[in-house]
């Protein structure tokens, strides 16, 4: 029998939280970060256990929320479904009843999202979304994050998302249409956002949300340039053919050449440089990946710490 979930138990999706409770994790993401550079760490998770289930490979996910429970008192569990009764054949609903029963949490990398909403659909405790091939709602929350540290308000900002309209793009609508800033998203035709999502973000925040066949045209005057990788994980097989439709598509000199003079340039990494961004892009004095990459750690801090 399927159960009904509060969503907002979890965190799958930025669209499933209120804007002000998605404004008090960013202020929770910053007071943690700011705290922790005096030396001072609140161990709001004692004696708490995170289960981590990673179905794709990580660097930046493991690290930033195994690090960050630890910080925050608690420990992780790492789990890869072919060491567990997952890689089996276990079915999720079974696997999330018991693994609900043993921890305080659980962090999910997959693919599909409909695993992860089935497993927080039976889960006891809170389901957070590490990344699926639909959304990737902490990185987005840690741009976020970031763009604040380095402009301020981001209601007054605009982004420019140039390349695959996929699951970063997709966070992208879901977060402009909680927080009101101008998204500008270019994509080649046959490459653009989940079209109900596009949808949805359009409704609630008119006149913000462009489509555009055009890299210059989504640069122009933006505040924040932001790409990924032209093919994710799981689309290794598409490369070469991806490698010619995005190549227009870089991130350079010459595209960032149109956006705002002291524009910000973002990257979710891990990069391929001289593919979706220039060498010259990605080390300039423009680019904030590495303070972008250091605050997955805060604002999943600041999650945990909320749901858990």
């Amino acid at each position: 029998m399927s159960k009904t979930m509060d969503r907002t138990r979890h965190f799958l999706s930025i669209a499933d939280w209120d804007t002000k409770d998605i404004q008090g994790l960013l202020r929770l993401g910053a007071s943690l970060k700011a705290e922790q550079k005096v030396g001072k760490h609140h161990r709001l998770l004692e004696g708490k256990s995170l289960a981590m289930i990673f179905e794709k490979a990580s660097t930046r996910t493991r690290m930033s929320f195994e690090v960050g429970i630890f910080q925050l008192g608690g420990q992780a569990i790492f789990i890869a479904p072919q060491h567990s009764q997952m890689g089996r054949g276990e079915p999720v609903r079974d696997t999330a009843r018991v693994m609900s029963r043993y921890v305080h949490g659980i962090m999910i990398r997959t693919f599909a999202q409909s695993m992860v909403e089935e497993f927080a659909r039976y889960s006891d405790v809170p389901v957070i979304n590490g990344l699926t091939d639909r959304l990737h709602p902490c990185q987005i929350m840690a741009d976020i994050m970031t763009i604040i540290e380095r402009k301020g308000d981001i209601q007054k900002r605009s982004v420019a998302w140039i390349g695959d309209g996929n699951n970063m793009a997709n966070s992208w609508l879901n977060a402009s249409a909680k927080l009101g800033f101008s998204l500008r998203l270019a994509c080649p035709q046959g490459y653009d956002p989940d079209p109900s999502i596009l949808e949805e973000a359009d409704k609630k925040n008119p006149g913000g949300i462009t489509l555009t066949r055009d890299p210059i045209e989504a640069a122009r005057g933006a505040d924040v340039v932001t790409t990924d990788v032209f093919a994710s994980m799981g689309q290794e097989d598409q490369a070469a053919e991806r490698l010619e439709v995005f190549r227009t598509f870089q991130v350079n000199s010459d595209l960032m050449k149109h956006a705002a003079p002291d524009a910000m340039f973002l990257h979710c990494l891990p990069a391929h440089r001289g593919e979706e961004v220039s060498e010259e892009i990605f080390e300039s004095e423009a680019s904030a990946v590495w303070d972008e990459a250091e605050n997955r750690l805060h604002i999943q801090k600041a999650i945990m710490a909320t749901l858990m």
